[in-house]
């Protein structure tokens, strides 16, 4: 049994970063090939996220917020995030894989690192879109907290918009302190 992990939410500005591990079980997999969440239409991966966890498949994700990614930094908050869903697995798997290039190193844990892992490996497809749907539904109801910033649209990452609202009302509660706006904003 593989697990795969894969994460939402690190290169964005705003909000928090999450994390998904998905275990299939033998009839779960449904010969169903997954991708990359972001190759995605926002219609499919909705999708595949009710058909995911609507299966027997074993599905645990955990959540960092900003406060958190501004004490430990991104990097840390992401592996942090990672750890807490191997965690919460029920049983433990026979191989751990992570999209990337880092992993957590957790006591007696073989955890392995795939570069492009949510293109090569469908647990960490499957993880990724779990991830996305949770994240993105998290930053479109921010939308109503903070209507200066269009959430719902951009998800907290940098686009120009993004930049614009920033420059205009300044960040919000859910903005991460660390990101260096000052050295960003010359880019657009």
């Amino acid at each position: 049994m593989i697990a795969g992990i894969d994460e939402a939410g690190r290169g964005a500005l705003a909000g928090p970063v999450v994390a998904a591990c998905v275990m299939f079980i033998e009839d779960s997999r449904e010969n169903n090939t997954y991708i990359d969440s972001k190759k995605l239409s926002k219609k499919k991966r909705q999708f595949l996220f009710n058909k995911l966890t609507d299966s027997n498949a074993i599905i645990k994700w955990s959540l960092i917020n900003h406060k958190i990614i501004d004490k430990i930094n991104i990097l840390n908050a992401t592996l942090k995030a990672m750890s807490n869903c191997i965690k919460k697995l029920p049983i433990v798997p026979n191989k751990i894989i992570i999209d990337g290039n880092k992993t957590p190193i957790i006591e007696n844990m073989h955890i392995e690192a795939c570069i492009n892992g949510d293109n090569l490996i469908n647990e960490i497809s499957a993880a990724s879109i779990i991830a996305k749907v949770i994240r993105d539904t998290i930053m479109t109801k921010y939308q109503y907290y903070f209507p200066n910033f269009n959430f719902k649209k951009h998800k907290g990452y940098a686009t120009k918009e993004h930049y614009l609202e920033l420059s205009k009302y300044g960040p919000c509660k859910i903005h991460r302190k660390t990101f260096n706006l000052n050295f960003q904003l010359p880019l657009f």
